[in-house]
């Protein structure tokens, strides 16, 4: 806001053209492709917009660090997706070292207190 609102324009867009891009595999397009189409133009341009500071420079980095980021993300395996026989293998293994954890404490519970002194 302020008087110098209408004077500065330091909003910036970035287009990215991931047709275009020579340095992306054809596979990571596709996996872009698809998990970007809502923000993607008509013509497959990928826009990123920022205004956060009063400054053109930092909202150019800015900018690019959301493009950055979304392509990062986009490229990112799915995690993966366990059967009902793998959670509960993986659930009786935790509750299993949860018990060793606590038995291994009361142990070491037990000698410092067997190693008591004067009592008063």
């Amino acid at each position: 806001g302020g008087q110098n609102v209408n004077k500065v324009a330091t909003k910036v867009d970035i287009r990215f053209h991931i047709e275009s891009a020579s340095w992306l595999s054809p596979d990571a397009k596709t996996k872009i492709l698809d998990k970007m189409k809502s923000s993607l133009t008509k013509d497959g341009w990928l826009v990123t917009k920022s205004e956060k500071t009063r400054s053109q420079p930092f909202n150019q980095e800015d900018a690019l660090q959301k493009l950055r980021e979304n392509i990062r993300l986009a490229l990112e395996p799915p995690k993966p997706v366990f059967t009902e026989e793998e959670l509960k293998k993986i659930k009786k293994g935790k509750v299993k070292a949860n018990k060793e954890r606590l038995k291994n404490k009361q142990h070491r519970g037990d000698t410092k207190q067997s190693r008591g002194g004067p009592g008063f």
